[in-house]
């Protein structure tokens, strides 16, 4: 039985699958439905879990390469919410929205929170 780290075996058997390069997508609660991409749904109440607890449990284990987040995201977040992203993820690139979507067919998988922040969606590729 696991005793630490992430949990949830859905999780466990989805980042067990992510190579180099692949990609993944960790997305708020208002993320559009993917039917081609395998996506677990860690919604529980608004806000718990939030993209960002996600993201800190994460990458205890993984090696992030890239990543891109919407550039709307960064126009209408806090300092303090920034920081704490680029705390986890030093080299985020910010792009628009619609740009940002286009990157989501090629991910391995989504995970999908109850984060009620606009556009704090994240792709992180693996190194």
């Amino acid at each position: 039985m696991l005793k630490s780290g992430i949990l949830n075996p859905h999780i466990n058997s989805l980042l067990s699958r992510v190579r180099h390069t692949n990609t993944l997508v960790i997305a708020d609660r208002g993320f559009p439905f993917w039917p081609q991409i395998e996506t677990i749904d860690l919604t529980l109440v608004d806000d718990i879990p939030t993209v960002l607890n996600v993201l800190q449990a994460i990458t205890m284990n993984f090696v992030v390469g890239n990543a891109w987040m919407a550039s709307e995201f960064r126009n209408g977040a806090s300092a303090e919410t920034l920081s704490a992203f680029e705390a986890l993820v030093p080299k985020i690139q910010y792009e628009p929205h619609t740009d940002f979507k286009r990157r989501v067919p090629s991910a391995i998988g989504l995970i999908r929170t109850a984060d009620t922040t606009p556009y704090s969606n994240i792709i992180l590729e693996s190194a």
